[in-house]
């Protein structure tokens, strides 16, 4: 389980990392750039559309609205351009 915790909390910095790199690629599609960029602010932003106070649906919100919207952005950038930032984070 430890294990797999691991390769989760690195596979999920990776990604960060990705991202970043799209957000600055000028290349990525500014739709992308703006779903990426509300994604990551409602994620850290302290106020939710659910409150996390609620008892599970609190915290579902979350769960299902940052990873459709990541989702939804990664669906419009080229896929030549995601490879490419993926190699480039790869090799850092």
């Amino acid at each position: 389980m430890f294990q797999r915790f691991k390769f989760t909390a690195r596979n999920l910095k990776f990604e960060i990392k990705v991202y970043k790199l799209l957000l600055n690629d000028i290349r990525t599609p500014k739709l992308s750039k703006i779903l990426l960029g509300l994604a990551i602010g409602y994620a850290l932003f302290p106020f939710d559309i659910i409150p996390d106070f609620i008892p599970v649906i609190g915290h579902i919100d979350d769960m299902v609205i940052v990873p459709t919207v990541i989702l939804i952005a990664l669906t419009i950038i080229p896929k030549e351009v995601y490879d490419d930032c993926k190699i480039r984070v790869k090799d850092t």
